[in-house]
Parts: structure tokens; C-alpha cells; sequence
């Protein structure tokens, strides 16, 4: 097993368009529960076994770069021209926040703590440009991602019981937004 994997910017020119080809298997998800009352709103996500383990595959939607993100920031791991992990950040300035919008490693590199050192180089930027908080999306059925982020310190902050269709909640792949406050 490698250990000596040097992290380096990613060049715009070189690498927008990059396709990153995400894929997991959970045996778990995150069932979010949504009760309302005259009195308010309970809100639970409880970890529930999967019937059947749930496999993401690629898809197109992951890439480096895309023009919608402010200030865009990547860095990665490359051997002979060839991606093997990243990490991109892009800022919200009317929030002050540095937002991680892409986190990947390949299958192949995993849990060697590369993630975790593309992550302190997030935190690094984030703190170099006095952000207040880091923040990301995953899915309530990544198992594995979720347990990284609670691991590295994140905590929710917020989810989209809509964002990706309208029955995610029946899907069981509900949007939640996890994050790191800095200051």
C-alpha cells in the first residue's frame, strides 16, 4: 500500500470537465422522519439497515469545475497524468462560506487517509480566507461519506427532503448538508 501521495493544485485548463466516478455500497442509510404539529416540526434521521445494500453507480452529474461554482479551487493526487483523488472548494462570499463541492478518492486508494488530508487542505483554505464555516452535501444513503464527515468533525446543518426528486425521502437518498463551524 502507497503512502507517499503528494496533494497538488489541479489546474482549471487541464482538468474542467473531469468526470469523477463516484461509487459506494451501504449497508445503512439515514431515515428522515418529518412530523408536523400546531406546535412545530420534529425532525429525526435514524440509521436503518438497507433490505438489500444500495450500490451508487457514476453517473455524468460529478465533474471538475462546473460553471456554476464561485471562485473554484481543486486539488488532487495525479500519477502519470492520471486522477486519483480530489478535492474542489468554491465559495459562497454572501455567507462567507467555503463549500466543498466535490470529495473523491478511487476505489482503489480508500482508507489510506487521503481524504482526510484533502480535507485539511479545505480547512486550510478555509481558514486562510477567514471563512466561518465549511460546508457539503451528501446523501442519506452514503453510509460510508457520512461516517468520514462525522468522524473529521462535520455535523448537520440543514437537509433538502426534495432536492434530487420529488420522493427522495421514499428513495431513501433525502440531500443533507453537514458542516464545520470555524469561528
Amino acid at each position: 500500500m502507497k503512502t507517499d501521495y503528494k496533494i497538488t493544485p489541479l489546474e482549471r485548463e487541464i482538468w474542467q470537465g473531469h468526470k469523477l466516478e463516484f461509487r459506494y455500497t451501504s449497508s445503512s442509510y439515514y431515515e428522515v422522519k418529518i412530523e408536523s404539529s400546531p406546535a412545530g416540526f420534529n425532525v429525526s434521521f435514524i440509521k436503518t439497515p438497507f433490505d438489500v445494500p444500495f450500490k451508487k453507480q457514476p453517473d455524468d452529474s460529478d465533474k471538475l469545475f462546473q460553471p456554476w461554482w464561485e471562485r473554484v479551487q481543486a486539488w488532487g493526487i495525479v500519477e502519470n497524468n492520471y486522477l486519483l483523488a480530489a478535492i474542489e472548494t468554491a465559495v459562497e462570499d454572501w455567507q462567507n462560506r467555503l463549500i466543498v463541492t466535490e470529495l473523491w478518492v478511487h476505489d482503489d486508494c480508500r482508507r489510506q487517509g487521503i481524504a482526510t488530508a484533502l480535507m485539511d487542505t479545505a480547512l486550510k483554505r478555509a481558514k486562510e480566507e477567514n471563512r466561518r464555516t465549511v460546508a457539503l452535501e451528501t446523501q442519506s444513503c452514503n453510509e460510508g461519506a457520512i461516517d468520514f464527515y462525522l468522524n473529521y468533525g462535520f455535523s448537520l446543518i440543514g437537509f433538502d427532503a426534495c432536492a434530487y426528486s420529488n420522493k427522495d425521502l421514499e428513495r431513501k437518498e433525502v440531500r443533507m448538508e453537514m458542516g464545520i463551524l470555524l469561528r
